[in-house]
């Protein structure tokens, strides 16, 4: 075969055999057992696939995934095929015969991968393994778990929609809940993780951005104190106390009275740029660390907000109200408040800094955040099936005495997982450790029990991940160049010993990750392989672009490069998506509206961070600059992202229409939604739907036409003037696609057309009696009667036309070989054609032949005959 196929080759082959195999839109699944079924010329593109992606049926993969266009191949390896009911994907490779390239995905890490479900459609009719499958794909059809299969097609969407029904799946068979003991359907640990670093009951636009910082690392919570060192109107502070949070502050304008108290969280947040004397400055700044016992927020005004219209005064400017501001870069802000204070300032945000007087809550907090606070939890691999128990003959005194404590040994399980490496005893909670105790004699014993019973590959992955945000954390503390620490905290020295065996080794191994990033051959494999475990988007082979979520998933090297970046411009997760300049040594943040809430969300904020010169530019849109839509959102998430399923069949329906080139940065917002609307569609949540509006009748309808000239070309219409406007929108869908779909191509190939009977409304239609069939002609479009039933229930839009001086039976048997429609009349070869276009695309044609004593008989349309 050559080394490259012509992409147009699928319309020359024969097509997929019926009867066996999986169609889904344009795509065909088949397990390679059944391979032998399909023609040759598609077994030649498998064969062909699977030498470009250097792989083999059966080794390394068990199912074949056509695309009709016969460009695109997919082989994919399902996990245990045959052994479970719905199993997951477990690698991909996506192969581009046209371009003789291929593209490797891996699902091993994945939370929620893929899952296939009607099996036995993949497998050859007389494959005596169908009866099963096809027993339990029957069972779950009449469970209603395939009435929405927009979320199906993923492992937590789909074992989430069995506990709804009330089931879970044990051995193979559902099982009512109840009688199997089971629990309804749980959110995953990363639920539980994510919601446990915020402070739920907090609406966050109505806090200050240092508040929100604190409440967002967890500093702020039931058990801890608060004041706000300069609190204004106090807004912060009766926020926190309607939330529970013991509260207070003081301001020498609105709370002159009030209490200086001491604190564990302190907040002295926008009050030094508006102190125009800098010892007064530094004054408030140290009065604030003095009531400070945890951490201190510091918050300033950046320059990059500076109004133009201030008079410079001092090393600030007044406004035109007589107030002073002093507008900080975030590196002045930074120096200015470690010279105040002799202590380190942490950037966790643009203008926002921690100081921590408790230095082991300081390694604690940078401990977590450099850490996979999600990944280490959520590596326990959650089982969604029951495991079958074991016979009892062969259940030994060690497996009885875990089945007896199981549920004492999974909370010590999860809290090894957590740690990455066993727990000593004073890392336990009172409560487990009289339980491990009681029940099981010591810790120790426990332990074995645990290693010897849950998964070692889970254990291992979690001790790598451990290890790694150790090394994170090592690695930016001398990048930062902090001060070291008099003491370590007690859980930081024991993962050291753990897992570098003393402080020398951990540090020598940090300073060599330091110098690693200077090796930008490492870091571009490693920005190739993420998108491989579904980390992130490769763009041009310049940067990875992927979600801030997914950070603590990559390698330590990318890690370090990015929170080197935070160091200076702030906390990461302030932002939604990372851009990684794999040899610019630069690194993009990028912040959007409503992320996850939308399709398409909008850009509102850039930081684009220059390592090599330790600054950063930030860019806010809207006013100075456009703000720009997110196309292929999915390309930078993956599928444990909440709402990825909707996501990624929006931007398949979005492929589909081919309206806009989506390309590179893609079109403006406004471009785009023009483009959307001119097409009569729109954006409604995650769906696109047909377009609501009314549009103006000189508004294009085709690529030739207006509305006005479908509305006002009839005979009568001219003669009595009558207002024939639709009340539908989807009357002037239609009208569109009718044009789009047969008129222009008709113009585009004969020549202009002219309309002799458009669009019929209700009223233009009683001018017309006894001459038309409003209810079978689609000239009403999909206008309604009184009572709210369609007028014509085949819908759809209908015309009669001519083409001037051409033979109109040529036209009709051009329009009959070349295009879609529903129904079409000819009456003649000069008379007008009618033709319609609908839901149904039936694509009937007749001849109306006349009869004696006067009117026409519809007869099968036949290209040979041509009377008149």
């Amino acid at each position: 075969m050559p080394d490259t196929l012509d992409s147009s080759i699928g319309s020359l082959l024969p097509p997929w055999p019926s009867g066996i195999g999986k169609h889904v839109a344009e795509h065909f699944y088949l397990h390679v057992s059944a391979l032998d079924l399909l023609p040759a010329e598609w077994r030649q593109l498998v064969a062909e696939a699977t030498r470009i992606a250097s792989v083999l049926p059966e080794v390394n993969f068990n199912v074949i995934k056509l695309h009709r266009s016969a460009d695109d191949v997919s082989l994919l390896d399902y996990l245990s095929f045959f052994d479970d009911p719905f199993p997951v994907l477990g690698r991909s490779w996506k192969v581009s015969l046209s371009r003789g390239m291929s593209v490797f995905r891996t699902y091993e890490e994945s939370r929620n991968p893929p899952i296939l479900h009607r099996k036995e459609l993949l497998l050859a009719p007389t494959d005596e393994r169908t009866t099963a499958c096809r027993a339990l794909t029957d069972t779950a059809t009449d469970l209603g778990l395939f009435d929405d299969p927009s979320r199906i097609g993923f492992r937590e969407y789909w074992y989430q929609l069995i506990a709804e029904r009330g089931y879970e799946l044990v051995g193979g068979q559902f099982l009512p809940l109840a009688n199997a003991g089971g629990e309804l359907w749980e959110a995953s640990p990363a639920d539980q993780s994510e919601i446990r670093r915020h402070l739920t009951a907090l609406v966050r636009s109505n806090f200050s951005a240092p508040v929100q910082a604190l409440s967002r690392h967890g500093l702020i919570h039931g058990g801890s104190t608060f004041f706000d060192y300069g609190c204004g109107r106090g807004d912060d502070v009766r926020g926190l106390l309607a939330n529970g949070i013991d509260a207070s502050g003081w301001d020498p304008h609105y709370a002159s009275e009030a209490m200086k108290r001491n604190a564990d969280v302190v907040n002295i947040g926008f009050v030094v740029n508006v102190i125009e004397n800098l010892s007064e400055r530094i004054e408030a700044l140290q009065g604030a660390y003095s009531h400070t016992q945890g951490v201190l927020s510091v918050a300033a005004m950046l320059s990059s907000q500076a109004p133009l219209d201030g008079r410079p005064y001092g090393d600030g400017y007044l406004s035109s109200r007589n107030t002073f501001q002093k507008y900080f870069t975030q590196a002045q802000l930074r120096d200015f408040i470690e010279h105040a204070l002799d202590e380190s300032a942490i950037a966790v945000g643009p203008g926002v800094f921690f100081v921590f007087r408790d230095k082991d809550l300081e390694q604690r907090f940078l401990s977590r955040r450099y850490g996979r606070r999600v990944q280490t939890v959520l590596a326990r691999g959650w089982v969604h099936q029951r495991p079958n128990r074991l016979p009892r003959e062969r259940i030994n005194r060690a497996t009885k005495r875990f089945e007896g404590n199981r549920e004492v040994l999974e909370e010590l399980w999860s809290l090894h997982l957590d740690l990455g490496r066993p727990p000593e005893k004073d890392e336990i909670s009172l409560a487990l450790m009289a339980r491990v105790n009681e029940h099981l004699g010591s810790l120790s014993r426990a332990l074995k029990l645990i290693q010897s019973h849950f998964d070692g590959v889970t254990l291992e992955r979690a001790q790598t991940a451990k290890g790694a945000d150790l090394l994170v954390f090592l690695a930016l503390q001398q990048f930062q160049k902090r001060k070291p620490y008099r003491h370590l905290e007690a859980g930081i020295q024991r993962d050291i010993r753990y897992f570098f065996g003393d402080y020398s080794n951990a540090q020598a191994s940090a300073r060599q990750a330091l110098f690693d990033l200077g090796n930008l051959e490492a870091i571009d494999q490693a920005c190739r392989e993420a998108p491989s475990k579904g980390y992130g988007y490769l763009e041009e082979s310049h940067s990875l672009q992927l979600h801030t979520s997914l950070l603590s998933r990559l390698p330590s090297l990318l890690r370090i490069y990015v929170e080197c970046a935070a160091v200076l411009c702030g906390d990461i997760t302030n932002f939604d998506l990372v851009k990684i300049h794999i040899r610019s040594g630069k690194v993009t943040l990028l912040k959007y509206e409503d992320f996850d809430g939308v399709p398409l969300p909008r850009l509102v904020e850039r930081v684009k961070v220059k390592l090599r010169d330790q600054d950063f530019d930030l860019f806010s849109y809207g006013d100075d600059y456009p703000p720009t839509l997110l196309y292929y959102k999915s390309r930078y998430i993956n599928e444990e992202f909440p709402g990825y399923a909707e996501q990624l069949r929006f931007e398949q329906e979005l492929d589909a229409l081919a309206l806009l080139d989506l390309s590179g940065y893609g079109p403006s917002e406004s471009q785009f939604h023009r483009g959307l609307d001119t097409a009569r569609w729109q954006v409604a949540g995650f769906n696109l739907i047909r377009s609501r509006r009314i549009p103006e009748l000189d508004e294009p309808c085709g690529r030739f036409l207006t509305y006005r000239d479908f509305i006002e070309c009839g005979e009568t219409q001219r003669r009595i003037q009558i207002l024939n406007l639709p009340k539908e929108a989807d009357s002037y869908t239609a009208l569109f696609e009718l044009a789009c779909n047969v008129l222009d191509p008709v113009i585009e190939y004969f020549g202009m057309v002219r309309l002799t009977y458009g669009f019929c409304s209700r009223e233009l239609a009683k001018e017309i009696p006894g001459r038309i069939a409003p209810e079978l002609d689609q000239h009403a479009s999909h206008e309604r009667k009184r009572g709210g039933n369609p007028v014509c229930s085949r819908l759809g839009s209908a015309v009669d036309f001519l083409v001037e001086d051409e033979d109109m039976s040529e036209v009709a048997d051009w329009i009959i070989a070349n295009l879609p429609f529903d129904r079409l009349y000819y009456y003649g070869r000069d008379r007008p054609v009618h033709v319609s276009y609908g839901p149904e695309i039936k694509r009937i044609a007749f001849r109306m032949e006349p009869v004696t004593g006067g009117g026409r008989v519809p007869r099968p349309y036949s290209a040979a005959r041509k009377n008149n």
